[in-house]
This record gives C-alpha cells, sequence and structure tokens, in this order.
C-alpha cells in the first residue's frame, strides 16, 4: 500500500513526466499507458479492493469507478464535474481505521502483545522486591477485631482441654476417680492428695491460658497474612491494569497518529492521481455529432480537444433552398457554424409544401414471428442448512456422593449453497460452520467458561477433468468469534484467542475425486497455508507460530481432505472429515492433522441428538512443558488437542432447490 510520502511524490513523479508525452500523443505510448496504469490501480487499490480502507462519499466512490471506466459508465464530463465538486468540499476520498493498520508491529513506539506479557512480568518482580523492603502494614483495627473474632476457653473451663485429650497430665498429677478409704483414713496421704489438686489446678490454668494465646496468635496471623495477600494483590493489580490501560492508550495513539498521516498522503496521491486521470480522460475523450439535413444527407464531425476539424453542410428547407454551412469544433465542448464564402440565394417561384404520408410508417401487425423452441426447467443451485441447540442442566443439593451443579449450552448452525450444472461440467460448492458453546459450574463464584467455538467458511469450485475427477481450487477459513481463556481465569486473565486472532486461511488447488455426493477425496499439491493474528496487542502471536515483529506467515505445502457420509438407517448417520497439511519446507517434522466425526440420530421431527470427537494436531501451536515439581517449565512442544462432546435439543433443517428455465437443444 502507498503510505508513504516517497511513494506518493514517485508517482506523481511517473504522471507529471509521462502526461505531456500522453496528452500530445507522441511516440513514448507505452511508458505512459504503464504511468496510467499505475495511477488506476491505485484507485482501485483504496476504492475496492482494500478492505481496510473506507469510501468517506458513495458519491466519490461511484465516480471514481466511471473514472476508471468511463467509456462503459456515465457520461466523462459529470464524472469529472461530481469530482471536483468533492476536491472543492473536502478533498478527502478514503479514510482507515487506526486498528485496521496492517504493519502496526513495525510503527515505532507500538507495544506488541509479547513485550506487555514481559513488561507485566517485570512489574511483579519489582513489586515484590518493593513489598519486600517496605512491609505492607496491617492497621490496629484489623488485628484488634481478628482477636475478639477467637473462641477462647474461659476461666474455670481449662478441665475441657483435657477432657478433649488436647492436653495430658503428667504422672505425678493423675489423682484416681475412685480414692480408697486408706487413703481418706490416712491424714499424711489425704493432704498430700489435697496439695496434687492444688497443683493440678494451677496446671491446667497455665495450660488454658496457653492454649487460649496459642489460637488466638494462629488467628490473628492468618488474617495478617491474608490482609497483606489481599493488599499485595490489589497494588498489583492496579500497576498492572494502570500499565495495560496506559499501553492501550499510548498505542491507540500511536497508530492514530501514525493513521492520521497515512490517511493525509494517500488522499494526496489519490487527488493527484484523480487529477492527472480527469485531464487524461478529458483529453481524449471524444463526441461524435451527425448533422441531417432535410432532404437526410448527413455528415459527421468528431469534437475533441486539441485537434481542430471542419465540415460543410448544406441547408435544405421544403422548397429545396439550399445554404452551404461550414461546421468546425473548436474543442471538445464547442463548434462554430459559418455561412460558406459565395453562398447565394435564388427561388424562382414559391413550392407548395408537400404532406409527409405517416401511414409509410406503420408495420405490418398481422405477421408473427414463430414460436421458439421448448424450454425445461433446471436446478442449478442447492441451498440448505441445518441448525441445532443443545441443552444440559445438573442441579445438586446435599448429594452425598459429591459432584456440582451445571448448565450448558451448544449452538451449532451450518449452511451451503452448491452449484451444479446439469451436464455436471461445473461444480460450485459453498459452506460455512458456526459453533458457540458455555457451560456455567454451580456456585456463586463459578464463571461463565467457553467450550467450544468455531466459524469455518470454504468455497471449492470445480471443473471436469476425466470421469469422476476436477480440477478444483479451494479457500477456506476458520477462526472463532469469542477470546479464549484458561479456566478458572487467574487475577490478570491473558486470553490466548480473539476473533481473527488467529486465523487460518487455506489457498488450494489441485484434483478433486467426487463419485457421489457423499463422498470426496481432494488433493491438493499447491496449497499455501496462512496464519494471521489481527490484535497483536492482545493476543500473544508466538504461541501460534507467527514470529515476534509480525502478524503472519505463509507455509506452502501438500493439502489432502476427504470428506465421507453415510446413512446406517433413515434417522442414523455418521460423517467424517478428516484434513492433512504436509510442510513443503519440512515435510517430515510439520504437518497438521485436523479429524471430526461426528454421530447423529434423529429422534422424530424436531428432537436430534450428536456424538462428536475432533482431533487436532498444529506444530505451530506450542504447550508448556514443566518439570517434575510441575512448576518450572522446562519447554514448548505441540501436542495432540482432543476434543468430545454429546448434545440431545432441538435441530431444524432446510433444504432448497432453485429452479430456472433451460432451453432444450
Amino acid at each position: 500500500m502507498f503510505v508513504v510520502r516517497g511513494k506518493s511524490i514517485l508517482f506523481t513523479f511517473l504522471f507529471i513526466c509521462f502526461a505531456p508525452f500522453v496528452f500530445g500523443q507522441t511516440e513514448n505510448k507505452e511508458e505512459a499507458n504503464q504511468a496510467l496504469e499505475s495511477g488506476i490501480q491505485i484507485l482501485k487499490n483504496y476504492f475496492s479492493e482494500n478492505s481496510n480502507w473506507h469510501v468517506i462519499d458513495s458519491g466519490v466512490g461511484k465516480d471514481v469507478s466511471g473514472l476508471i471506466n468511463y467509456l462503459e459508465d456515465q457520461p466523462i464530463d459529470d464524472i469529472i464535474k461530481g469530482l471536483n465538486n468533492a476536491k472543492l468540499m473536502h478533498g478527502n476520498y478514503v479514510l482507515r481505521l487506526p486498528e485496521n493498520v496492517e504493519d502496526s508491529l513495525s510503527v515505532p513506539g507500538y507495544v506488541s502483545a509479547s513485550i506487555v506479557k514481559t513488561n507485566i512480568e517485570k512489574i511483579g518482580v519489582d513489586y515484590r522486591n518493593e513489598v519486600k523492603i517496605h512491609e505492607i502494614m496491617v492497621p490496629a483495627s484489623v488485628i484488634e477485631q481478628a482477636t475478639n473474632e477467637v473462641e477462647t476457653i474461659p476461666p474455670g473451663k481449662g478441665i475441657q482441654l483435657f477432657s478433649d485429650s488436647v492436653y495430658t497430665f503428667p504422672r505425678d498429677l493423675i489423682i484416681p476417680e475412685v480414692i480408697p478409704d486408706s487413703v481418706l483414713n490416712s491424714p499424711e496421704q489425704f493432704n498430700r492428695l489435697v496439695r496434687i489438686d492444688s497443683i493440678r489446678n494451677v496446671y491446667i490454668e497455665n495450660k488454658r491460658v496457653a492454649y487460649n494465646d496459642s489460637i488466638t496468635a494462629s488467628h490473628v496471623n492468618s488474617v495478617v497474612r491474608d490482609y497483606r495477600q489481599k493488599r499485595y494483590n490489589e497494588g498489583l493489580d492496579f500497576r498492572i491494569k494502570r500499565y495495560k490501560d496506559n499501553t492501550k492508550v499510548s498505542n491507540y495513539q500511536i497508530l492514530k497518529e501514525y493513521n492520521d498521516n497515512a490517511i493525509m498522503q494517500v488522499n494526496d496521491s489519490i487527488e493527484e492521481v484523480i487529477d492527472i486521470l480527469t485531464e487524461y480522460a478529458d483529453f481524449i475523450d471524444t463526441t461524435r455529432i451527425r448533422f441531417v439535413n432535410l432532404t437526410g444527407d448527413t455528415e459527421d464531425i468528431l469534437l475533441q480537444n486539441g485537434n481542430e476539424r471542419y465540415s460543410r453542410v448544406w441547408l435544405k428547407n421544403e422548397q429545396n433552398d439550399s445554404l452551404r454551412v461550414m461546421v468546425k469544433n473548436l474543442d471538445k465542448r464547442s463548434v462554430q457554424m459559418l455561412i460558406d464564402d459565395g453562398v447565394t440565394f435564388s427561388r424562382f417561384k414559391e413550392k407548395e409544401t408537400k404532406n409527409f404520408d405517416f401511414e409509410t410508417l406503420k408495420g405490418d401487425y398481422n405477421k408473427f414471428s414463430k414460436v421458439g423452441k421448448s424450454y425445461e426447467l433446471e436446478t442449478p443451485w442447492s441451498i440448505g442448512g441445518e441448525g441445532s441447540i443443545g441443552f444440559t442442566q445438573t442441579y445438586l443439593e446435599n448429594w452425598k456422593k459429591g459432584g456440582k451443579s451445571a448448565l450448558s449450552t451448544l449452538i451449532v448452525l451450518k449452511g451451503f449453497a452448491n452449484y451444479s450444472r446439469s451436464d455436471n461440467k461445473l461444480k460450485w460448492e459453498n459452506s460455512g460452520e458456526l459453533r458457540s458453546g458455555w457451560i456455567r459450574p454451580g456456585g456463586e463464584d463459578e464463571e461463565l467458561q467457553k467450550n467450544d467455538d468455531k466459524f469455518e467458511l470454504t468455497s471449492r469450485v470445480g471443473i471436469s477433468a476425466f470421469k469422476k475427477w476436477y480440477y478444483s481450487s479451494e479457500l477456506n477459513i476458520n477462526t472463532q468469534l469469542f477470546r479464549g481463556y484458561s479456566y478458572p481465569k487467574a487475577s490478570h486473565p491473558e486470553p490466548f484467542s480473539a476473533i481473527m486472532a488467529p486465523v487460518q486461511t487455506y489457498l488450494k488447488v489441485g484434483l478433486d475425486y467426487k463419485p457421489n455426493k457423499d463422498f470426496s477425496l481432494f488433493l491438493s499439491p499447491l496449497t499455501l497455508k496462512n496464519v494471521y493474528v489481527r490484535d497483536t496487542s492482545l493476543i500473544d502471536q508466538t504461541k501460534y507460530g507467527v514470529a515476534a515483529t509480525r502478524k503472519a506467515f505463509w507455509e506452502p505445502g501438500l493439502n489432502a481432505d476427504i470428506r465421507y457420509k453415510t446413512n446406517f438407517t433413515k434417522d442414523i448417520s455418521y460423517e467424517t472429515k478428516y484434513k492433512m497439511f504436509i510442510n513443503y519446507q519440512d515435510p517430515f517434522k510439520k504437518f497438521d492433522i485436523n479429524w471430526e466425526n461426528l454421530f447423529k440420530m434423529q429422534l422424530n421431527s424436531y428432537i436430534g441428538m450428536q456424538f462428536m470427537v475432533h482431533f487436532i494436531y498444529d506444530d505451530n501451536i506450542l504447550f508448556p512443558i514443566y518439570g517434575d515439581d510441575g512448576v518450572t517449565k522446562i519447554g514448548e512442544e505441540p501436542k495432540l488437542q482432543i476434543k468430545e462432546f454429546f448434545s440431545i435439543g432441538f435441530t431444524y433443517k432446510i433444504n432448497k432447490q432453485v429452479m430456472r428455465t433451460h432451453r432444450v437443444r
């Protein structure tokens, strides 16, 4: 895209250099035509081909399109007038939103998602070091409240600690439950027993006080620890949020300034190109005028700028009086008419005006054309689809075996529009699929979680090659609609996917074997795979094999698609889709597999059951590897991804044939 002023000046320079050759119609027409084609391509790029740029005024867009194809559209004069009015009113032709800047990673000052992640980790380290130096203070009211919350043993109730086996008496303080009479009758032994009981009471009281102090200190320490952890998390959350907000605002301002400058340069380039093209079109455009006199004599004259032409025309009236006039074009819009030199009038007698016989204009309406050949109906288009909504709900209360309440839903929408000629020479198949699944575990603190998300569009066109084989090409786009997180979410959730981040695009060319409508084998040795991450400030593109300094990458390879569907009974069916992509750059190590298996059972007209198993292996998607402690990350590697679901719910199908007439040959 021409958003750099140097490129804009370059194209303007080319036009200025070659315009005199174009307008003068000299021998250097080839170079001039190349310059004009470059200018036309600039207009096409910003007005029709690039979806990131938007036309400000639809009328201006129509005029530019007419300027490019002025020989087939409205008159060039109207087009030039409309463009000149737009230039006088605002001077802007196209605009682009800052979030659509394609080369954002190369903009100076723009902070990518990987840098944001690194800086957040550094913020955490700096904050931990700051807290170590300046420990978080705990208010006295918090400690006092925690102290009052402890349920202590009141005085005189300390024996409860020994009854509950919290403490035990030493051997010399144990008093038998039943005292023998010999002890009661002996004053010496009785006094000894009284002394032991007194010492025992003191021992019980000391243990009661020690126990109360212990549980109070433990609870206060727990409250203090929780308070400090909460304040620590709040402080860290505040710093991270402030950094992310500042980064988001800074990125937007940087992209906006960069984008505004690009818009200004692009509009300047467009204005210069339009000026040159309108001048060129106005110069070469011609208008042919035909003069017809009363007797039917004709004379043509061509109106064009910079090229004078003239012709003589005989004017006549009904008396056959003649007057020769010279008609001369001054430019494309001006005609000069002069009476030819030496013209004299002569009339010998008055002649009667002849009435015109209008009956000669009437046709013979009694003659009718023959009826053409017969027509028949054919159905080249087959349009249809199906949708299903499934729900699963579980409620548990006082359930001894354990478990959690949960509510989940799954929405699946599929559609197709297929075109097939009656002679089977051309097939065009278009399909789309949307899947959205959510689950809400029980509990007030549980969050809504995504468990399925897919948006896929496929378009394949094929021309008959031989027998059941077709020369085919396919465009496949696969992404998701909602942000994806690791559940349960952390205090600072970082999404690992979002809409168009990433999006996988496959462009395939090869042979498609279709013996029937239920089986297809598509082999495409010429395949280009593209992985694109739209918002690199939100999503870390390196998780999908994209370099840290880029937003996308291309891979050439071999692709094989297999689709097979069979009906076991009228209401039970099985469908499988298998896709394999082998990278030519490293065919023995880099390959992708995508395999879907779907079993369907239609219970009645509107209730259906589905069971699906989905396998994905993508060498560009890496998962962390942890050490024996389960915490230390030691590397990354691709892994087999497996998804399985079972759903029962409402289903509805649509299948429609589009009819048209076809002449029988």
